[in-house]
């Protein structure tokens, strides 16, 4: 008798896992939920506004893959899960399962503010990047303030510059960072690089041991008393797991990433990967990365089949291939294979990564050709 796995969540871990599961329909029948339509090609988000990228090349119907696939799709939102009775609660059912994948993602930390989610634009998905977009061709900002001087933040404030400057607007960009330094635990020699990109290069303000005190529609103002406005804030100061994970009654770190063992389990039928998962590695733990989490889905899921078969369990062992942090004037930088990378041969990796792992042939067209001749939003 078949068994029925249960993914919560159809990102990058989500996808692959459903891929991989839909070889073996003899031994399952597989389900997705995601509260969104579309896969999002998160990683060049921050592209649209600095590359010209079309924001409908970045998503990819979830209704369409599961046609290709085979496993059946439900868009709706989870609630709660009930680990002991092997039940997942959605806005509108409850499903039972034998096999439990979550592999939920991220979202957008705002620490409880609700001020903070009212007056500032997220990046959480092609949607958000549409917003802000026409927020800018829309609106006259004087500042535009980044909460956050992450990967993130460093890349959607070098892709305002290109953007602004296209446009012969001379505005203010600013980068707020609570912690000392932006970039937080990457190395002395990427920090310095990046800074005096943003810095020298760009013209972009950075201020550090900083936040967001208040957010009020157009007007700013930081815990050091400087007040901008009109001002749009960008908020990617952080992120956290899904409320249905931060509910769960089980070890996790402060972002709501649940511990899991070597197996990616956290008990016999429950699987966690990407974002979700808080990975042993080394004397620390790994980071989020796609790369880990395509690999870990590809790992709970043999181990699904494998338990379902009586046979043995694979540990899952990472494998790092380096980072990037796109700057949209092509001075980036990172690491691949433990090679230090600098420029444009930095930018082309990030590209021929990210057109490699996109969805759909239309959409690495698309981007392809939209890195030739970019598409831009009429001023």
């Amino acid at each position: 008798m078949k068994k029925k796995v249960l993914i919560i969540g159809c990102g990058f871990a989500g996808c692959f896992a459903g891929y991989f599961l839909s070889r073996h329909k003899k031994d399952v029948e597989v389900t997705v939920i995601d509260r969104k339509e579309t896969f999002d090609f998160l990683p060049m988000l921050p592209d649209v506004v600095g590359r010209g990228i079309d924001p409908e090349f970045l998503a990819y119907p979830i209704s369409a893959l599961s046609s290709r696939l085979g496993f059946t799709f439900i868009n709706d939102e989870v609630k709660s899960v009930d680990l002991n009775n092997n039940t997942v609660i959605t806005s509108r059912s409850s499903l039972g399962y034998d096999y439990l994948l979550v592999s939920s993602g991220s979202e957008t930390n705002f620490y409880g503010n609700d001020q903070m989610r009212k007056n500032s634009y997220k990046l959480d998905s092609v949607s958000d990047v549409k917003t802000i977009t026409a927020a800018i061709s829309r609106k006259k900002f004087d500042s535009y303030i980044i909460a956050g001087g992450g990967y993130t933040g460093v890349e959607i404030a070098s892709g305002l510059r290109v953007l602004l400057n296209e446009k012969s607007l001379h505005k203010k960009i600013i980068i707020i960072e609570r912690s000392a330094s932006i970039l937080g635990s990457l190395p002395e020699w990427m920090k310095e690089y990046a800074l005096n990109n943003l810095k020298n290069n760009l013209g972009i303000n950075i201020i550090t041991d900083t936040t967001v005190d208040k957010a009020a529609e157009e007007k700013i103002v930081l815990s050091n008393g400087q007040m901008f406005d009109p001002a749009m804030l960008i908020w990617v100061a952080g992120v956290r797991t899904a409320d249905f994970i931060q509910n769960l009654n089980v070890e996790k770190n402060p972002q709501g990433r649940v511990k899991v063992d070597e197996y990616l389990k956290i008990r016999g039928n429950c699987f966690i990967t990407g974002d979700c998962a808080y990975v042993s590695h080394g004397n620390g733990f790994l980071r989020m990365a796609v790369q880990f989490a395509i690999y870990q889905s590809l790992t709970a899921a043999s181990n699904i089949i494998s338990s379902i078969r009586g046979g043995e369990l694979r540990r899952y062992q990472p494998i790092d291939l380096g980072y990037i942090i796109p700057m949209a004037n092509n001075r980036s930088c990172g690491q691949i294979i433990g090679v230090n990378v600098k420029g444009a041969a930095a930018t082309a990796s990030h590209f021929l990564m990210c057109i490699y792992r996109s969805l759909g042939l239309r959409n690495k067209l698309g981007v392809i050709k939209n890195l030739i001749t970019p598409s831009r939003l009429p001023s």
